[in-house]
């Protein structure tokens, strides 16, 4: 769509839900909707139902921390509609303990997505009919993508094929943390090679 087009689609979603619509922008060609937590499932509803929106395919659910405010964790859905050959995301911001309205009263396939954001990030979704983690193991404690979650000190779960039984360790990091230069090999080395010596001193010698 045209940048105007996405303008005029902003403003005909303001118009119609602005007690939901907190702010909207447009991003590397896409609209993207600042929501109301509250007010997440009739936007929601609106978007996929409206004839000038038809957002029918809801393409993804994720969560994002930001943990130096107070509502640290971000929900973003992104939805497409295949008729009008457009995408949209919507955003909307809640804490550690307050729910967010679940989303799987209109599209199923929300169940997993928001199983991911709680088993990843801890978000809280109400009325999801089966709100368990999804990817980690069975008494998992803690929810690794937040950006507070520890590197050490936990347990990890593999499967040792010698032992041919699952087995929990202790995350150890391999190696000590380095800083990498980045430099091309053939440009700014500044350190002497092994090897190096003896081409001088055969320069040296001619």
């Amino acid at each position: 769509m045209s940048i105007e087009a996405l303008k005029d689609l902003a403003a005909h979603i303001e118009a119609t839900h602005g007690d939901a619509v907190r702010a909207s922008q447009i991003v590397v060609g896409e609209l993207t909707l600042l929501a109301e937590r509250d007010h997440i499932v009739p936007l929601l509803r609106f978007l996929r139902d409206d004839q000038q929106c038809n957002f029918e395919t809801l393409i993804d659910i994720c969560g994002v921390d930001y943990p130096e405010r107070s509502d640290r964790f971000e929900v973003v859905y992104h939805l497409l509609s295949m008729r009008m050959n457009h995408r949209i995301r919507v955003r909307i911001r809640t804490d550690e303990e307050t729910p967010v309205p679940s989303a799987t009263v209109l599209w199923p396939a929300a169940n997993w997505f928001e199983r991911e954001a709680f088993d990843m990030y801890g978000i809280q979704f109400a009325d999801h009919p089966d709100l368990r983690r999804i990817l980690t193991d069975y008494g998992f404690e803690g929810y690794p993508l937040r950006k507070d979650f520890p590197l050490t000190g936990n347990y990890e779960v593999r499967y040792d094929d010698l032992e041919k039984r699952v087995v929990y360790e202790p995350v150890k990091l391999t190696q000590e943390y380095r800083n990498f230069d980045f430099l091309s090999p053939w440009e700014g080395m500044t350190s002497q090679i092994p090897g190096d010596e003896k081409a001088v001193s055969e320069e040296a010698s001619e």
